[in-house]
């Protein structure tokens, strides 16, 4: 067992629940603590910063159905995976439990309650998700990524921002690129870790109503989600160069490249577009539970970073006027992409991290806000 103090990371679900969780290990290793996640089988795949030994799998569900064996068995899980994080903690005996939204949050951090250990909860959107309101009673803060602090928990919230990784950080260094007359043009189209069918079907039809003097510059960079080599066939069939794949694991690097993005407005893909600082067209999700998405857009909106679009308005005509208007206008690109960055959170890491340190330190957070300001 280490000498470290240790602090666990918990975080399932996607690769948005995960990814900040991953860019506060880092600044947390730095600070000299020992880090550990607990997981579940789904967001296993997108974990990249954390060795083997350091990676917990527990059990737990999610409730998706009023059938009363169905809610049953959903129950008995999560009882099962508050009893291994119970042993889980009796053997690391962390400092600290923190916990990045998703179902599989709740039988580690009600287990780490249970037993008195520190925890707080960050929520990467704007609105609180469900697994995270029910936590929010029990834990001894909640850092807020796009959340402001008012409401019944504004004693609770301390606004962070959404930590982005190292890469991120890297990425923004690089300045916008716009691309005029015959330059390539850049358009990155990604529906967040899993990909967007609703783009694999639209894009195409829109490239296909693009004049040639535009369908000759356009370098297409897409995540997609399903069959991929059909979308290759399309866009050859377009004449159109394009890169397909179910995931990019540069996708820092393919944010700071593009001229333009279209993208779902997951909390990740929003904190990331805007740390970077580039134009985008955000299309949120439309059946997200808690209209999170459509939030995070509207808060990076507000700033005239970006445009907005609801799924049900967008048709391929509408998207292809859009694609044409950008790519002949870099002036109004270059404006998006700084205002964009201006609105981005590059310090959302170290203040997550300051706040973590408070709490191991036993501070409440009307003390660490009084530290901030003094």
């Amino acid at each position: 067992m280490t000498d470290k103090k240790i602090i666990v990371l918990v975080a399932g679900g996607t690769g948005g629940h995960l990814f900040p969780a991953e860019a506060l290990r880092g600044e947390l290793v730095r600070r000299g603590y020992d880090v550990h996640l607990i997981t579940d089988d789904r967001a296993r795949r997108f974990v990249r910063t954390f060795d083997d030994d350091h990676v917990h799998v527990i059990p737990s569900a999610t409730i998706t159905s009023k059938n009363p064996f169905a809610v049953a068995k959903t129950l008995w899980q999560l009882l099962k995976g508050v009893r291994a994080s119970r042993r889980l903690f009796k053997k690391l005996r962390p400092v600290l439990v923190a916990g990045f939204g998703g179902y599989p949050t709740l039988p580690p951090l009600y287990a780490a309650k249970s037993i008195g250990l520190r925890a707080f909860i960050h929520e990467q959107n704007a609105v609180m998700g469900r697994a995270n309101k029910a936590l929010a009673e029990r834990v001894d803060a909640i850092a807020g990524g796009f959340l402001e602090d008012e409401g019944p928990y504004k004693d609770k919230i301390v606004v962070t921002g959404n930590p982005v990784r190292d890469a991120v950080i890297e990425a923004s260094e690089q300045p916008y690129r716009p691309s005029d007359g015959t330059d390539a043009f850049n358009l990155l189209i990604f529906g967040g870790s899993q990909g967007a069918s609703f783009f694999n079907e639209i894009v195409p039809a829109a490239v296909k109503l693009l004049g040639d003097d535009v369908k000759k510059r356009l370098h297409i960079v897409q995540q997609v989600r399903g069959d991929q080599n059909e979308l290759v066939e399309t866009y050859r069939n377009l004449q159109v160069e394009a890169e397909v794949k179910e995931f990019f694991e540069d996708m820092p690097k393919r944010i700071a490249n593009a001229q333009f993005i279209i993208a779902r407005s997951g909390a990740s893909t929003v904190s990331e577009i805007a740390a970077i600082g580039r134009p985008a067209l955000l299309v949120p999700y439309p059946y997200a539970l808690d209209h999170d998405q459509a939030a995070n857009a509207a808060r990076l909106a507000a700033t005239g970073a970006v445009k907005v679009m609801q799924q049900k308005e967008l048709d391929s005509h509408e998207l292809a006027k859009m694609i044409d208007a950008v790519a002949k206008n870099s002036a109004l690109l270059i404006t998006q992409a700084k205002v964009a960055k201006t609105a981005g959170h590059r310090d959302a890491t170290k203040k997550l991290a300051d706040l973590a340190e408070a709490l191991v330190a036993g501070k409440t957070v009307k003390e660490f806000k009084e530290g901030e300001t003094s």
